[in-house]
């Protein structure tokens, strides 16, 4: 049985962590109310160019534009976002499991599967099982601005926009072609969380490439009409498609960031309540134990006294 020292140390250091997780509460909160306002100014621009690029991608053929082509290969990329730092729920452990979900169903269907990572997490849950990383970046939680997203979207353009060095019409014995055949994709998936509220957040994962037309219901209906383009179909394509992809990255890497501030300000709260929870029941352990500590020495005075009659 402890003792009330070992107790009211006890106390003492619940309180002080108690102070710990409510400050980081205070910090997570402020944080939050900034990326929230980011991600609800970058949301409608996301996704109006989404819904204008699911409608070129109905018109145009895949011929017209590399990121419109579907190149039927088995050669897939998944970029997971996750964060660098931990206290935050089970924000990235709901993403992570997700993700190798996706990634096991995608090597049963005979996919070769490379995984870009972004975010400490991340990379330290595939390296503890030893699982290879084609890139992983770290440092960005919390310092998100667009120049990431634009490199980010850069090398995967590349790579997607990459000829097949297995192809018959590449020469053989390019060593440029061979060097690059790591590198390629044919397709392109997004695994983000997605920004709900400061308590929910939810695990999505999207096609960035190719470029398709969006699902519509049957009921609805849609409109084939053809675009003119000005000066060229190839020239809008050109600048209007990479700079698609560099959106949507931009976007998902602001809901991982509202959806990390928000799941850790959660979890503090709730740490901070179930601290005090424990002090109260400690509290009042300590309370019954001083109380019988004291009834304990008065029974013993009353015991002597009653021996010297």
């Amino acid at each position: 049985m402890p003792t009330l020292r070992d107790i009211k140390r006890r106390i003492t250091s619940i309180k002080s962590t108690q102070q710990i997780t409510k400050a980081m509460k205070m910090v997570a909160a402020s944080k939050l109310r900034r990326a929230q306002e980011r991600i609800f100014e970058a949301r409608p621009y996301a996704n109006k160019m989404f819904a204008v690029l699911s409608s070129l991608a109905m018109r145009a053929k895949g011929e017209e534009h590399s990121l419109l082509a579907k190149r039927g290969g088995l050669k897939t990329e998944v970029l997971v976002i996750t964060s660098d730092r931990g206290l935050c729920g089970a924000l990235n452990a709901n993403i992570l499991k997700k993700a190798s979900e996706f990634i096991k169903e995608k090597k049963k269907d005979n996919y070769e599967v490379s995984i870009n990572v972004i975010g400490r997490k991340g990379r330290d849950f595939f390296r503890r099982r030893n699982i290879p990383l084609r890139k992983t970046r770290v440092g960005l939680s919390g310092k998100v601005i667009y120049s990431n997203a634009q490199e980010i979207a850069m090398e995967i353009v590349k790579n997607y926009t990459a000829e097949d060095p297995t192809h018959p019409k590449d020469p053989v014995g390019d060593s440029t072609h061979r060097a690059d055949r790591e590198e390629l994709s044919d397709e392109v998936h997004l695994v983000y969380n997605e920004f709900k509220s400061a308590m929910q957040q939810r695990v999505v994962i999207e096609k960035l490439l190719p470029i398709e037309p969006q699902k519509v219901e049957k009921e609805e209906e849609v409109y084939y009409g053809e675009f003119l383009y000005e000066p060229s179909a190839p020239e809008v394509l050109d600048t209007l498609l990479p700079k698609h992809i560099e959106v949507q990255i931009f976007r998902a890497l602001l809901e991982s960031e509202a959806s990390e501030q928000g799941a850790r300000m959660t979890a503090m709260d709730n740490a901070t309540r179930n601290a005090k929870d424990m002090i109260e029941k400690l509290t009042l352990q300590y309370n019954k134990a001083r109380q019988a500590s004291i009834t304990k020495e008065l029974m013993e005075v009353v015991g002597g006294a009653e021996a010297l009659k």
